[in-house]
């Protein structure tokens, strides 16, 4: 009865301290331990739900009847808003906190929200090499069920929870992306119900201005119903080798000639200051070295970005052989590196061997959990933004990002951006170009930061350079350099053509600061 009588006494001092304390003050000063008590044990019940949910449904091969009626219930409901005179914009109906990104709109309160359960992987065609899945699909999902039949997606963007929505009507991108471009480029055919209920189907060839101008749009055209992707043959393993860098100009000139060389499957950088970074190169294999086996998914296991630096801190370079699944998620235990900030901990190695099968925590139930406080915290002391810019401008656009954040480390992902007509392409419409995606999450550290003043800073020189702001994060652009930005003129002709200037908000409107309602 001892070691109970122990746990209760605890138990109740935790609760006195916190009645003491106040709530808001142990869930803001002191996160972790709400996070390690009720998020992580929530987090487990959650993907073991969905898991079991999505394996039961595609292994009885009723997804695909179940999907035609939830369209229909989805056109029902825009039948039902048009009849009612509509008034409002539509939007989606899923909480806003069930997303993966940190945004909070307020929209989902004003709008007319529509409901889409819709969360399968409807079809593998390994004859035409696509796979069918329904807007609420994730990462985690898809790469369980395409691996286990020996498919990949070619471009596999890294967290379990991001749906495959977000990422056609966002965007996506991976260590893949510098042969096969972005999420969007990998997709050949996309379902949408549009304003007035009608099902289209759109492709390069059918519907063919509304397949470009789907991508970044933000669900501003249309709801999504299903997306056909391509997928290509995996192989059980990743060889992968590490080779540290120093001296920036060495880092930008070395992560460039990586990056243009397409027998490299992946390429990617993990930036840990101004003059010293990793870049890693890969390639599948169905043969590893089993000497040089590295699990880096297991529990246990450090954190990818800690296992990373320690080749940095030998200074010498390594290769390592890592199964292709565990490869595409290296980054999801550690949320990158943001999970340091919330369980300083995590990467002891006795948290890691006692608690390590429960991380991460699901961001929902972090946004969901955090309350005004935290939120504001965040806005003001933190920074989650990834831009994309021309390799040819790397340099310049490290430095300023040091001048104006002096965040690290610094995610550094190439990808090539073929020509277009959609919101996003080259200046020059005709050629593809080379750019990178540098993703900064964490706490600035210069004195001067000051969320909206340092982000316009770096949303300006990213104009000045032809690049991009992935519109997941927090956006502080007045709508004409929005649009300067971006190319508007198909979208806009669009939305005139199909009625969606009275059913659904601008893209801008919806998920910019200074537009946000």
């Amino acid at each position: 009865m001892s070691p109970l009588l122990y746990l209760g006494a605890l138990l109740v001092f935790f609760l006195l301290w916190i009645r003491v304390k106040g709530l808001d003050y142990v869930i803001v000063h002191q996160r972790w331990i709400f996070v390690c008590l009720f998020l992580l044990p929530l987090s487990v019940i959650f993907d073991v739900y969905y898991y079991v949910r999505a394996w039961l449904i595609f292994k009885m091969c009723s997804a695909p009847k179940l999907h035609d009626q939830r369209v229909r219930d989805i056109q029902q409901q825009i039948r039902e808003w048009r009849k009612n005179g509509g008034g409002t914009y539509m939007c989606t109906g899923r909480p806003g906190w069930l997303t993966v990104s940190l945004r909070v709109g307020k929209y989902k309160k004003t709008h007319k929200n529509i409901m889409i359960n819709m969360m399968d992987i409807l079809e593998v065609d390994t004859k035409r090499q696509v796979v069918r899945v329904e807007p609420l699909a994730n990462m985690g999902q898809v790469t369980a069920l395409l691996n286990s039949i020996g498919w990949t997606l070619p471009v596999l963007p890294e967290l379990d929870d991001l749906t495959v929505g977000g990422l056609v009507m966002g965007t996506g991108i991976e260590s893949s992306s510098h042969v096969y471009g972005l999420f969007q480029h990998i997709c050949v055919a996309y379902e949408l119900v549009l304003a007035d209920g009608s099902l289209v189907r759109c492709t390069e060839e059918e519907n063919s201005d509304l397949f470009h101008a789907v991508p970044w749009s933000c669900g501003t055209l249309g709801f999504l119903v299903a997306a056909e992707i391509k997928i290509v043959p995996a192989r059980s393993w990743v060889k992968l080798r590490y080779e540290p860098v120093r001296g920036l100009e060495n880092i930008c000139r070395r992560f460039a000639e990586a990056s243009a060389d397409k027998r490299n499957t992946f390429v990617e950088g993990i930036q840990y200051s101004l003059d010293s970074a990793v870049v890693m190169t890969g390639t599948m294999t169905d043969h590893a070295e089993l000497d040089k086996i590295n699990r880096i998914g297991l529990h246990f296991k450090p954190w990818f970005f800690k296992h990373v630096e320690s080749y940095l801190r030998r200074g010498h370079s390594g290769v390592e052989f890592i199964p292709l699944r565990q490869y595409y998620h290296r980054h999801t235990r550690s949320i990158f590196w943001e999970l340091q900030d919330i369980i300083p901990f995590g990467n002891n190695p006795v948290f890691r061997w006692l608690f390590g099968w429960m991380v991460p925590p699901k961001i929902s139930l972090l946004k969901l959990t955090q309350g005004e406080t935290i939120r504001r915290l965040y806005e003001q002391h933190h920074v989650v933004q990834d831009m994309l810019v021309p390799m040819k401008h790397l340099q310049a656009a490290i430095t300023r990002f040091h001048q104006e954040i002096n965040v690290y480390p610094l995610w550094l992902c190439p990808f090539l951006l073929p020509p277009g007509r959609g919101m996003v392409h080259p200046k020059a419409q005709q050629e593809e170009e080379l750019y990178v995606d540098i993703g900064a999450y964490g706490e600035p550290k210069v004195k001067h930061f000051e969320a909206k003043a340092s982000t316009r800073q770096l949303e300006k020189f990213v104009r000045d350079v032809h690049g991009f702001q992935m519109l997941y994060a927090d956006v502080y652009m007045d709508r004409e350099e929005f649009w300067e930005m971006f190319d508007g003129h198909l979208y806009h002709k669009l939305r005139a053509e199909l009625g969606c200037k009275e059913a659904f908000p601008e893209v801008y409107d919806k998920i910019c600061k200074s537009a946000r309602h």
